[in-house]
């Protein structure tokens, strides 16, 4: 079985690991070489045995260490598939579990990316994930970790964080996107304004500040010090809290929302508790706005301009109403 992990593989597999969250000058490099090199041949086994080839890729380049392993290298041996009794072809003893197990040995990676498919199909235990829709490659991740390809209880977490983060999930639509468009993430395409809520509208295009994207393929911004996201059409407090990784009821908690309250496109959503007070002194009530969504416009905790403004909950001041975001001392 893959990646049954000995100190060896494991050190191996945290190196892999901080190379991925560290995205250090060179791992990234090894990482953008070696999607050029091999994304033609996922997509070609794609189309052969309707694995994706967003998670071929990832567990290449996580299995193989991008390429430079000493399986890779010595043994073409990018999946880390040892080799079990129906094996016949050629073979590379190295210690993992135990001293001097032996590896499939191939010809060319090639083959072993052939070999990695076949793996797969042939096993029962992998027969579920063939029921998947070609584009749920998260669902595929979780999958390979249920079904036992790895020990690792992180596994699916990381092929989908090194799938986001380099944006193979593109190739599972057969589509080859240039090198500089999977590392594009160094120059994010800014929000689209014509969809922020208009409510937020002039607060967010002047104070948010862009900072990351998330595993789950969100942009975060900030603002007043606490991280937000903008919500996509069809978005539920659900949908956001898998995308951001927290737990749905926080998300509810943190924007005050209902639990079957629809959320707007667009919408600002943030995704860890609000403050208690703003850098700007006031805010001057107009047409059509509420307590709440100023509330969200300076990221301050609805209940303390309840408290600080001498209201009662749910009620509404006229246009023109001074609402103080923090108190002078």
């Amino acid at each position: 079985m893959p990646l049954k992990y000995s100190s060896f593989s494991l050190f191996l597999l945290f190196f892999t690991f901080n190379t991925i969250y560290a995205q250090k000058a060179t791992p990234k490099n090894n990482y953008e070489k070696y999607i050029e090199n091999f994304k033609s041949i996922a997509i070609k086994k794609m189309q052969e045995y309707k694995i994706p080839a967003s998670i071929t890729l990832a567990q290449g380049l996580l299995e193989s260490g991008s390429g430079n392993s000493d399986l890779a290298v010595n043994a073409n041996n990018h999946f880390g598939i040892k080799c079990h009794k129906e094996w016949t072809g050629m073979t590379y003893i190295m210690d993992d579990d135990e001293k001097g197990e032996c590896f499939r040995k191939y010809a060319s990676a090639e083959e072993s990316f052939n070999d990695h498919s076949q793996f797969l199909i042939t096993r029962p235990r992998y027969a579920n994930l063939f029921t998947l829709d070609i584009l749920d490659y998260k669902g595929w991740a979780h999958g390979l970790k249920s079904a036992g390809y790895a020990t690792n209880p992180r596994y699916a977490e990381m092929l989908i964080k090194i799938i986001e983060e380099h944006q193979l999930f593109l190739f599972d639509s057969g589509y080859q996107p240039q090198l500089s468009e999977l590392i594009a993430d160094a120059n994010p395409v800014p929000f689209d304004d014509s969809k922020i809520d208009p409510k937020v509208h002039v607060i967010a295009k002047n104070n948010y500040e862009y900072v990351e994207v998330t595993s789950g393929n969100r942009n975060i911004y900030v603002n007043n010090g606490v991280r937000l996201i903008y919500a996509r059409k069809g978005d539920k407090a659900m949908t956001i809290a898998d995308d951001v990784g927290v737990h749905t009821f926080q998300i509810l908690q943190y924007n005050e929302l209902g639990r079957d309250e629809t959320i707007k496109e667009g919408a600002v959503i943030y995704i860890e508790p609000k403050k208690s007070k703003s850098d700007t002194k006031y805010h001057v009530i107009v047409e059509g706005e509420t307590i709440r969504d100023i509330a969200q416009m300076y990221a301050v905790k609805l209940k303390v301009l309840y408290r600080r403004n001498d209201l009662k909950t749910g009620h509404e001041p006229a246009v023109g109403t001074k609402v103080l975001l923090r108190k002078d001392k």
